[in-house]
């Protein structure tokens, strides 16, 4: 006998994530009921994953869970922000129990590594459409945000941008590698790491940050309009791992790590004067993150090599773009 909407509910998402004592009331009625933290703001994202759109027909069940709350942990980690409570959109073709029980394990066990309550949501008949809510907080006035760069200032990206977008290609079965590099770079894509201990620790050091989901040169080109001002990348500081110049080359590699979407990093302004307390609080060496660029007075984004500046055929993904 098939499960019913609300069996559906009470089976796989009642219980779903972590158990917070600032959720007055969760799954089970209208809406949920959230103590929000004294002297903080709420910070709030919501992303839409849809099949063969974000991910491609027949993808792991436990790495769409795992995703969908991903990009948005993304967004509140770019902002500097807490995540505390999320509210999940299911449009499913059919019951499949199998893919419920992967999908609610990949969502729960990311959800639980960064303290976040499922507290409500919904459930409909469709096309296979994923879309979740977050909701987080950060103290009053200190969230990061676009809008702060200022001519002089460096640009720092996290982790190794392009690798996403390779892992996609080994998953389409457009990219071969040897089975260790295709792993890798697989699991770039299925099971990201938003950069959430990075965000928070930037308050009071990055003077803007933006997440890197649409691909680094598009993304900070926004970040860059959002401040009223140009960057200009260095092509030969762009961090590349080992795994993606194995699998495409340096040339291939570098344009990935530029135009390639799916990444989830981090990339962030920091004025000069705060770069030395930077780099003596988060050693870069551990905290994972790399000089890229400077900010400057011409507005858009750039990429240069000795001087001169290369041309890209794209800057990043755009859903509505020709």
């Amino acid at each position: 006998m098939a499960l019913s909407e609300f069996a559906l509910i009470d089976r796989y998402f009642r219980n779903c994530g972590m158990k917070r004592t600032d959720v007055r009331l969760g799954v089970g009625d209208d809406a949920a009921l959230l103590d929000s933290p004294a002297g903080c703001d709420l910070v709030a994202a919501i992303d839409t994953l849809v099949d063969g759109v974000h991910f491609p027909p027949g993808c792991p069940a436990a790495s769409v869970g795992h995703r969908v709350l991903a990009v948005n942990l993304s967004d509140l980690a770019a902002m500097g922000a807490k995540p505390a409570w999320a509210l999940l959109a299911l449009t499913l073709p059919n019951i499949d129990e199998g893919w419920l029980d992967e999908f609610a394990a990949g969502f729960s066990a990311l959800a639980r590594s960064h303290d976040v309550a499922l507290v409500g949501g919904d459930t409909t008949s469709g096309p296979l459409c994923v879309t979740v809510q977050i909701l987080g907080h950060v103290p009053h006035s200190q969230a990061l945000l676009r809008s702060g760069a200022r001519p002089g200032d460096l640009v720092f990206v996290s982790g190794t941008p392009g690798d996403a977008a390779a892992g996609l290609a080994v998953e389409q079965g457009r990219l071969q590698g040897a089975p260790d590099v295709a792993a890798h770079l697989r699991k770039r894509f299925l099971y990201p790491s938003p950069r959430m201990a990075l965000g928070k620790s930037l308050r009071g050091y990055a003077s803007a940050c933006i997440d890197v989901s649409d691909g680094l040169l598009g993304d900070v080109g926004k970040l860059a309009q959002a401040s009223g001002c140009g960057v200009e990348l260095s092509y030969k500081e762009l961090p590349v791992s080992e795994e993606l110049v194995a699998a495409v080359g340096d040339v291939r590699a570098r344009e990935l790590a530029l135009t390639g979407g799916d990444d989830y990093e981090l990339c962030f302004t920091v004025s000069p004067s705060n770069v030395g307390r930077l780099r003596q609080d988060l050693p870069p060496e551990r905290w994972g993150y790399s000089l890229i660029g400077t900010v400057r007075e011409a507005s858009g984004a750039v990429v240069t090599q000795n001087g001169n500046v290369m041309e890209f055929s794209h800057s990043g993904y755009d859903h509505f773009g020709k």
